[in-house]
């Protein structure tokens, strides 16, 4: 069996209606786990069910908003009820606002880490529970960015966010490695989407694709090797490490 077949293995991929979630989701059913997709868009996670249902894979769609603690219970409990014991988590759920930190206000501030950050830890830690109470272990993924490790422009609160998320990934590692429960992060450096691409496609995104050594933007599909790796067996030796795949930006030269 392949390290990254993930057949009986059940996945929640927050912000899954979407975007970089969506596509986790995909990924994570092809390789034969079955999904709990999870966002605060039901027709949006409905579509996405029934795109994974169309090539026999199985998915269900939970309501859920990561801010909200009952909210969280809420869904976890129904995935668990509906698919069975969760041993993948996708802590995928983000917003970001590109403002200057001296015109930031405190509305936006908490927006972004009550998503980002706490949004994560709620999801994590009662996914954990779950996970320790029925002594299964598992694994668990979070999303952070190589803006959590590096510094950019009017996203002050975004950058926060992932950086105290890669802190959270390792402290989580730590208390849980006993109950082996694994915790890494996934950090995408410049992913091409759809709400990017015209960015990408002027002088100013230009510019940015020059200073990323490979000279190109990472497409989803380059996320799917280490997503896989991470939800699977092949890091059964991995905690608390944060996986840049970001085409060398992290290393460029100043």
């Amino acid at each position: 069996m392949s390290t990254t077949d993930l057949s009986g293995h059940i996945a929640f991929v927050t912000g899954a209606s979407g975007g970089l979630g969506r596509h986790f989701a995909i990924t994570l059913a092809r390789a034969g786990a079955k999904v709990a997709l999870a966002a605060r868009r039901p027709d949006a996670l409905k579509a996405v069910a029934q795109e994974i249902e169309g090539f026999d894979g199985r998915a269900i769609a939970v309501p859920l908003d990561v801010t909200d603690a009952a909210s969280v219970r809420a869904a976890v409990e129904a995935a668990e009820t509906e698919l069975g014991p969760i041993t993948v988590l996708v802590n995928n759920s983000g917003v970001t606002e590109t403002v200057a930190a001296l015109d930031q206000d405190e509305a936006s501030w908490d927006r972004v880490l009550d998503t980002n950050l706490k949004g994560a830890w709620l999801v994590a830690t009662e996914v954990a529970r779950h996970m320790v109470r029925l002594g299964h272990g598992g694994s668990i993924i979070n999303i952070a960015s190589i803006l959590g490790l590096r510094q950019g422009g009017q996203v002050t609160a975004y950058a926060t966010s992932k950086a105290a998320l890669v802190q959270l990934t390792k402290q989580l590692a730590l208390e849980l490695a006993r109950y082996q429960i694994r915790v890494n992060a996934l950090a995408p450096g410049y992913i091409e989407t759809d709400i990017n691409r015209e960015f990408f496609g002027t002088d100013a995104g230009k510019a940015l694709i020059r200073r990323i050594p490979q000279r190109r933007l990472g497409q989803a599909a380059d996320l799917d090797g280490p997503l896989l790796l991470l939800a699977s067996d092949g890091s059964r030796y991995m905690t608390g490490s944060v996986l840049a795949v970001d085409g060398g930006h992290l290393v460029g030269s100043l």
